[in-house]
């Protein structure tokens, strides 16, 4: 049987996908790292509705009404309005995380998660960064702040998203490669600063 190298890298493209990779940061995040604390569950609940549940009913009610093209949002003027969406949402997540005296690590995530989403959607503006490679990139740089260096073994997978992308022509490589440099520098020090405050 003929190996699909094209259906290959939608699979990573999906795998490794925001609504993937951010929860799954997070839950490494609030389980291995506040494991003690007693609202846990209240911290996963809202940093999971962020990431993963009202950008991914978004993003199906967009498509459905014909304001995006596909699922991964591939045109450029089709994100301003989910970006637009998302920062609203994760301010919202901010203070719900406020309210309930999370770490600051946690309100510092979704803080600049609308933060970076503001960037983005100006950037948008004129270019197309790849959000699968910041989004992948700046969730490695919330595990190596809370974990250390060992968790620099997971940049292993930016290229191999990168390929994905590239050969899916979903971006050029400039837009992943600049999508990698700036998530994992900008949320690493953001959140280094906003921790030392």
């Amino acid at each position: 049987m003929r190996f699909d190298l094209h259906r290959f890298a939608d699979i990573i493209s999906w795998v490794v996908s925001p609504v993937i990779v951010a929860p799954a940061a997070y839950i490494a995040l609030v389980l291995m790292g506040f494991s003690e604390d007693p609202d846990t569950l209240s911290y996963l609940t809202v940093l999971f509705m962020a990431s993963t549940v009202v950008p991914m009913l978004l993003i199906f009610g967009l498509k459905k009404i014909g304001k995006v093209s596909d699922y991964n949002i591939s045109f450029r003027e089709q994100r301003f309005l989910p970006l637009l969406v998302l920062t609203g949402v994760n301010l919202l997540g901010y203070e719900l995380l406020k309210q309930v005296d999370a770490p600051r690590l946690l309100t510092g995530i979704l803080l600049f998660n609308a933060v970076n989403s503001v960037f983005i959607l100006l950037v948008t503006l004129q270019w197309k960064i790849s959000i699968h490679l910041f989004t992948l990139a700046s969730s490695i740089a919330m595990l190596t702040l809370q974990f250390g260096l060992l968790s620099l073994w997971l940049l292993l997978l930016i290229p191999v998203l990168m390929w994905s992308r590239i050969y899916l022509r979903a971006h050029n490589f400039m837009q992943t490669l600049i999508g990698s440099i700036i998530g994992f520098v900008v949320m690493f020090a953001e959140l280094k600063w906003w921790i030392g405050l």
